[in-house]
C-alpha cells in the first residue's frame, strides 16, 4: 500500500540557499513516493525550476500546492500580487473575484504549482480573531458563499485545483491554532452559518477542503479538533456530500500537536478521522513510520486505501504547468483592483508635494520577515511626490505615517501593539494633522490614534503602490464621506 502518497512535505525558500537546503527532504520524499509538496516562497523562476525537477524525478504524478490567498505573488517573487480577500469582499464584485482567482490559477500553473490552497471560506465575525481578519471575504455568510463560489469557478476554469479552508470555520476563534487549540463554544445551530460558505464550495466543485485545528464541542463532545474528529469530518462527507480531498491544515501547528500528543500520533489520528492528505508534517519519516505501524490497528486498511485513491485521482486530474506569470495586463488588473479597495475612513486628506514619512511597522519580530516596505516610497516618488523618510517627525512639515499591522501567525492578536500606539501618539503630539495610512483591516481604525485615517488593507507591494497612487490623487482637501 502506497502510504507515502498521503504525505505532503513542505519546501521553504531561503534567501541564503534557495531550495538547496531542502535536498534531504526532497530525496526522502521522492524515494518514498509522496503525493506532493507545499512550497513557501522563492523567486518565481526558481520555483518553476524546482517544480520541473520534482516532476522529472517522481515516479508518479504530483500535486504541488501553495498558500496563494492573495495571488501567486503572495509567495513567489515575480508573479502578480492581489489585494486581500477582505478587500475583494468589500468591493463585492463577483466578476473581479472570479478574475482574481483565474489569474492566481494561471500564474500558479505557470510556475508549476497545480494546487492553490485557497480560498478562505471562514467568516470574519470575531473582531478579536488573531488569524483570519483580512483573509476572509467578510462576515455575511451569503455574501462570503457567493465570493467563495466565484473564486472556485475562476480557479477551476484555468485548470488548477483549489482548496477551501478551514472547515467547519475558523472565524469565531479568539486564539490562533498555530499557537494553541482554540475552542469554539457556539451551538450547532450557530455553526450552520459558518458552514454556509463550505456548503457553497462543495456545490461549486471545490477539489479539496482543509480542516481547522479547532475544537467544536457542540459538533464533537470529545473536544478533538476538527482535523482529528470523525464526527465533524463525517458531517462534511455525509451532510455536505463532499467526495474530494480532505486535507489537514499544516501539521506543524500547535493546535494539532497539543491535541494529538505529537506529530506521529497526529498523522495516524488525522487519517483515521477521515483526512486524506497530511500537509506539512514536521518529520515526514516519523509520520510515515507511525502510519505503517498503525495500519490494520488504529488505522483501518480500508480508510487508508480510500485516502490513497482520492490522492491518486486528484493528482491525475491536475495539470503539470503552463502559461506565463507577471504579464503587464495582469499587473494592471491587480493595481486597478487594489486602488478600488482603498478606503478613506475618517478625517481630511490633503497630500502636499513634500512631507515627512514615518514608518510604524507592527509586523516585525516573527520567524519570517514581512514584505519589503520600499515600494511605498518608490511609488510616491514615481508619481511626483517627495516623501522624506524619518525616524521621528520634526513637527515642521506635513506628515504621513505608514502603519503596517497585518495578520501574522506569530502575533496572537489582531490589533496594534502598545509600542505601535505609543509611536503614533508621539507623532500626533508633533503633528496633530498627521495622515495615517493603515495597512490593515479597517476595523483597526477604531483603536488607531489620529483623526485622518485611510485604510489600505495589507502591507504587500501592490497595496503600498495602490496607497501611493491614491494619495497622489488627493491634491485638494477632502473629508471622509
Amino acid at each position: 500500500m502506497q502510504l507515502a502518497r498521503l504525505l505532503f512535505p513542505a519546501l521553504r525558500w531561503s534567501a541564503e540557499s534557495g531550495f538547496a537546503h531542502e535536498t534531504g527532504t526532497i530525496d526522502f520524499a521522492l524515494e518514498k513516493g509522496v503525493g506532493g509538496f507545499i512550497i513557501f516562497g522563492g523567486e518565481a523562476v526558481a520555483v518553476k525550476e524546482l517544480c520541473a525537477h520534482l516532476r522529472t524525478r517522481s515516479q508518479t504524478p504530483l500535486l504541488i500546492g501553495a498558500d496563494l490567498e492573495r495571488g501567486a505573488g503572495q509567495q513567489f517573487r515575480g508573479a502578480t500580487q492581489l489585494p486581500p480577500l477582505a478587500a475583494l469582499g468589500l468591493l463585492d464584485d463577483l466578476a473581479v473575484t472570479r478574475q482574481a482567482a483565474a489569474l492566481t490559477a494561471r500564474e500558479a500553473l505557470a510556475v508549476g504549482v497545480n494546487w492553490v490552497l485557497a480560498p478562505v471560506a471562514d467568516l470574519d465575525i470575531e473582531p478579536l480573531n488573531p488569524i483570519i481578519g483580512t483573509r476572509s471575504f467578510g462576515g455575511d455568510p451569503v455574501r462570503v458563499a457567493a465570493h467563495v463560489t466565484a473564486w472556485i469557478e475562476g480557479c477551476r476554469a484555468e485548470g488548477a485545483l483549489c482548496c477551501v479552508k478551514h472547515f467547519p470555520g475558523h472565524g469565531r476563534t479568539v486564539r490562533d491554532s498555530h499557537e494553541t487549540r482554540p475552542i469554539v463554544a457556539a451551538d450547532a445551530a450557530a455553526l450552520e452559518a459558518d458552514i454556509t460558505p463550505f456548503r457553497a464550495a462543495v456545490i461549486a466543485g471545490t477539489d479539496a477542503v482543509m480542516t481547522a485545528h479547532v475544537a467544536y464541542p457542540s459538533l464533537d463532545r470529545s473536544g478533538a479538533p476538527a482535523t482529528l474528529s470523525a464526527p465533524i469530518l463525517s458531517r462534511l462527507r455525509q451532510k455536505l456530500g463532499f467526495d474530494g480531498l480532505i486535507v489537514t491544515d499544516a501539521m506543524i501547528m500547535q493546535g494539532l500537536l497539543d491535541a494529538a500528543g505529537g506529530g506521529a500520533h497526529a498523522a495516524v489520528r488525522a487519517l483515521a478521522a477521515g483526512c486524506d492528505v497530511l500537509l506539512y508534517p514536521s518529520d515526514p519519516a516519523a509520520a510515515l513510520e507511525a502510519i505503517e505501524n498503525a495500519l490494520g490497528r488504529e488505522l483501518a486498511r480500508s480508510r487508508a486505501a480510500s485516502a490513497i485513491s482520492r490522492v491518486t485521482t486528484a493528482t491525475g486530474n491536475a495539470p503539470a504547468g503552463r502559461g506565463q506569470y507577471g504579464r503587464a495586463i495582469d499587473t494592471a488588473f491587480s493595481m486597478a483592483t487594489a486602488e478600488r479597495t482603498i478606503r478613506h475612513i475618517r478625517g481630511d486628506v490633503f497630500c502636499p508635494r513634500e512631507f515627512e514619512l514615518l514608518n510604524v511597522d507592527d509586523d516585525l519580530g516573527g520567524p519570517y520577515p514581512p514584505p519589503a516596505r520600499d515600494t511605498l516610497v518608490a511609488e510616491l516618488q514615481r508619481v511626483g511626490l517627495e516623501p522624506r523618510v524619518v525616524a521621528g517627525l520634526s513637527g515642521e512639515r506635513a506628515a504621513v505615517a505608514a502603519v503596517y499591522a497585518d495578520i501574522r501567525a506569530w502575533k496572537g492578536r489582531p490589533g496594534l501593539s502598545a509600542r505601535a500606539i505609543e509611536s503614533l501618539e508621539a507623532a500626533l503630539a508633533r503633528r496633530p494633522d498627521l495622515l495615517v495610512l493603515l495597512f490593515a483591516h479597517p476595523r483597526l481604525a477604531i483603536d488607531t490614534p489620529g483623526w485622518n485615517v485611510v485604510c489600505t488593507w495589507g502591507g504587500e507591494a501592490v497595496m503600498q503602490a495602490a496607497a501611493a497612487r491614491w494619495l497622489a490623487a488627493e491634491t485638494t482637501p477632502r473629508s471622509a464621506a
